[in-house]
């Protein structure tokens, strides 16, 4: 029994054998999903809290379809990514953002279904992820409802179709404000398939990527995303749902 024990204190010590939930630091939301989360999307660390990551939004829902939000990094450099994240909702990863020459800055409207904490992480140069967020209060549903334009059929004349404008910030940079409709359902919805926009990407005139976007289902139907490009020019949006049908628009200032 001893040499049961002996052997597994020394696996336990190993490099490599240390588990995720003995290194991920412990949460200051208490949320009983934080080490789940870490692992399941946020590759299972380093993770560090820092309060230069923000999330702002109501602390209450008042819509649970249509919860405003904006995640912002604010005096830390070189983020490669940013995820955000909602612990206790049936399908807790709600966008992936990559600002290639962007602010580490987005803002948009997603579903929830509980109470739940709202997470930003952001990932610098050095593999490290950098995590804030806050609570949620919710009443809830927002998740398993089925969305307006599935019921009513009248997205089929308008999918995907983008409106968007620019606002110039500056000699070299811009606002971008978008939105795309579509129903963007969770498939959680009895009877109503999963559907929703993949993957959004905005390019300047030359091709170049400015900013990329990958949407999961929590984000609320006809997405409106708003994002502060390090360009002022003309840009292009280009993306797709998970059907394969494109998503293209050319925005002028």
């Amino acid at each position: 029994m001893r040499a049961a024990v002996s052997l597994w204190l020394l696996w336990t010590l190993l490099p490599g054998t240390v588990s995720a939930a003995a290194t991920t630091p412990t949460d200051p939301l208490r949320s009983p999903n934080w080490a789940a989360m870490v692992e399941r999307h946020l590759n299972g660390g380093p993770v560090v809290f820092d309060e230069r990551v923000q999330v702002r939004m109501p602390q209450t829902a008042e819509d649970p379809m249509s919860v405003p939000v904006e995640a912002v990094v604010e005096g830390l450099e070189n983020i490669q990514e940013m995820r955000l994240i909602a612990d206790l909702n049936p399908l807790p990863l709600i966008l992936i953002f990559r600002p290639t020459h962007a602010d580490p800055f987005i803002a948009f409207r997603f579903k929830v279904e509980q109470s739940t904490p709202v997470r930003a992480a952001a990932r610098t140069a050095d593999g490290v992820w950098h995590v804030g967020g806050a609570w949620l209060t919710a009443s809830g549903g927002g998740c398993t409802a089925p969305s307006y334009g599935s019921g009513s059929g009248l997205w089929r004349d308008q999918l995907n179709q983008v409106s968007a404008a620019l606002w110039p910030r500056g000699e070299d940079a811009s606002r971008l404000k978008l939105r795309v409709m579509h129903p963007m359902d969770t498939g959680l919805a009895a009877g109503i398939p999963v559907f929703h926009v993949e993957s959004l990407s905005v390019e300047d005139a030359s091709g170049r990527e400015l900013a990329k976007i990958r949407t999961y289902e929590p984000v609320s139907e006809n997405p409106v995303l708003s994002l502060n490009l390090h360009y002022r020019g003309v840009v292009d949006v280009r993306g797709r749902d998970i059907q394969g049908n494109r998503i293209r628009a050319r925005v002028a200032p």
